[in-house]
Parts: structure tokens; sequence; C-alpha cells
């Protein structure tokens, strides 16, 4: 059996990585900062926050890039909001808008409000002009819960579109099945996924490239520009999404990646071979 690098067209002991930037639409200062990070960066792709504020610029400023959605069921700022598309009450709290955590959402959301509403978010950045290149998940709502999970495969299916997918120990941990239901699907993932909410990605990503095997490979930033509007809405982690803007920004990350023989892709080629 191929190996994904063989479909992909490369040999199998090619190691290729993707460098996706989460949180597009979140504020204006992320969209600068996932814009630059991808033309003039190392960044690769990025996936948009179809409910957010800032979305719609998004989608005029990078709708030329490999865009996917980010399906978005949380909104984990106190005093900055959204809403659901569809309007469902399974998909607000109290206040009127998403929750705050993935547990509230497992905790309280029907299951054909989560997929009416990621299904919205979808056809609404197609509407936009966004030619999606893959789905992920916003807090891994979507990706980690059984239940929500079958709407994920489910809608990448449907759509014929590749998933960012946990790792392989993640999987095992879960213990109901991703990798194998997406392969009997017939979806395409990266063979492997790492991500460490708050290490600094410029120390954390030369590591993962030094032990980066063949296959590919989904590494995730969060880039955001320093300034009044990210400090005011995250009071707790503005520095590390500054810190992956300049991770992002790196000619010795960039010379590294470069000398160690790693191929920069996103994730249109697994997309098109998937439909292929």
């Amino acid at each position: 059996m191929k190996t994904l690098t063989e479909k992909l067209g490369y040999g199998s002991d090619a190691r290729l990585l993707i460098l996706n930037c989460d949180d597009l639409g979140s504020s204006h200062s992320a969209n600068l900062a996932i814009d630059d990070s991808i033309r003039n960066g190392i960044a690769t792709s990025a996936t948009l926050m179809v409910p957010c504020p800032w979305a719609r610029e998004a989608a005029d400023m990078c709708g030329d890039l490999d865009i996917g959605i980010h399906l978005t069921l949380t909104c984990e700022y106190p005093g900055y909001r959204w809403r659901a598309l569809t309007g469902a009450k399974s998909l607000h709290d109290a206040d009127g808008f998403m929750p705050r955590t993935a547990a509230e959402v497992w905790q309280k959301a029907k299951l054909e409000d989560v997929e009416a509403e990621c299904r919205a978010q979808i056809e609404q950045a197609r509407r936009w002009g966004i030619d999606v290149t893959h789905l992920d998940a916003h807090m891994g709502t979507m990706q980690i819960n059984p239940a929500c999970y079958a709407i994920y495969l489910k809608l990448a299916a449907d759509y014929r579109l590749p998933l960012r997918m946990v790792s392989a120990k993640m999987d095992e941990r879960l213990g109901f099945g991703c990798r194998a239901s997406a392969d009997k699907a017939g979806v395409f993932y990266p063979d492997d996924f790492a991500f460490q909410w708050g290490e600094p990605t410029e120390k954390l990503l030369p590591r993962f490239l030094d032990k980066l095997e063949a296959g590919v490979s989904e590494f995730i930033l969060h880039p955001v520009q320093d300034g009044p509007e990210l400090r005011g809405y995250d009071k707790t982690e503005a520095d590390i999404r500054v810190g992956d803007y300049a991770a992002a920004k790196s000619n010795a990350l960039r010379e590294q990646i470069a000398a160690q023989g790693i191929k920069l892709i996103s994730f249109r080629p697994l997309r098109d071979a998937m439909r292929a």
C-alpha cells in the first residue's frame, strides 16, 4: 500500500511539513499576522473562524491563500464573544454567546445543531470565495469527543476534505478509532500532529524538526500582531501568540527546515490527492 507521501507524488522517505495558522478571522491583528506569516514567512496555510467579527476581512485579505475552516463552537475570551451563525439555542450560553469551553459544548449542544452550524460555517466561507482546503476545529471540540468526531468525519467525507488528525498516541488514548474510521471513509489526514500550548514555538519547533520522521506532519501556530487589540481580548496568553508570529518569520527556522531537507506543503495536495 502506498504511503501518504507517495500518494502526494514524493518518495516514501520524504519529510513533508504543514505549518498551519489557526484562528484566522479572530481579530484584525491575527489577520495581519497570519497573512504575513504565509506570504513572507514559513507558514503554509491557515484555518478561518467563520463566526468571528473579523472573518469577512480575512476572506478578502487571504482568500487567495490555502485556507481551511477552523470549525468554531466555542468562544473562550471573557470580554470578546461571538455567536453561532445558525442561532441554535443549544450552541449558546446564558449570555447568548458560544460557550467558553469544549466541555460546555459536549454537555449542552444538540448534535443536529452542531452539524448544522458546522455546515453553515463551511458554506459561508465558500460563498465568500474561499476554496476550502481542509477542516480542523477550534479548541479541539470536534476532534476528541466521539459524538462530535463522527460529525467532523461526516463533513470531511461529504465535502471531500482532509482533516487535522490527533496523533497516533492520542488516538490510542481516546479509544474510539479516529484514524481507522477516517481510513475507512477515504478521508486523508497528516501522519503526525504536534502542538504544545504554552512552550515558546521558537524553542519547541527546532526540536520537533530534529525528530521529524518520514511522512506528512502538521504543526500549528497562532500568530497575532502585538498591540492594544490583542492585549485587550487575550488577557492571559497574548505572549504565546506574539511568539508564534515571531517564529513564523524566523530566518533561523527557515534555514533549519531547508538544511534538513524538509519540504513545506499545505493541505491542498492532500485534498487534491483525496479527490483524485
